[in-house]
């Protein structure tokens, strides 16, 4: 049974930092890329940053340069360092496994995800 369990979320003021972790297992964890979603209190889901198997990167723009995304392929984690976060990045952040080669879209279904963990930015 594949299971990705984000942890990190937390309540952080405006300008505040967070680092999420997501431990994945079930899965050839360095055959998939890995991704992290958002989902905000009007409930858009949002691809925020991904990370392949080759270790490329890519970032939605409202984050590029405060967010960073790494993998280590030897603990099966991937990590996403949030810092100068605003109140508009209050979200639940996922993390999800994508097959190379598959979608990054939202409703896809072969993607695997993990359940979630809150993250609330104060103004």
């Amino acid at each position: 049974e594949v299971q990705l369990v984000e942890s990190g979320g937390d309540s952080v003021p405006t300008g505040g930092s967070l680092r999420l972790s997501c431990s994945a297992s079930g899965l050839p964890f360095e055959e998939f890329d890995m991704g992290w979603y958002r989902q905000g209190p009007r409930a858009e889901c949002e691809l925020v940053s991904s990370v392949s198997t080759d270790g490329r990167t890519d970032y939605v723009p409202s984050v590029t340069g405060r967010f960073t995304i790494s993998r280590d392929n030897a603990k099966n984690t991937v990590a996403l360092q949030m810092n100068s976060l605003q109140p508009e990045d209050t979200a639940v952040y996922y993390c999800a496994a994508r097959r190379p080669g598959g979608s990054w879209e939202c409703s896809y279904e072969s993607n695997y995800w993990g359940l979630g963990t809150q993250v609330t930015v104060s103004s």
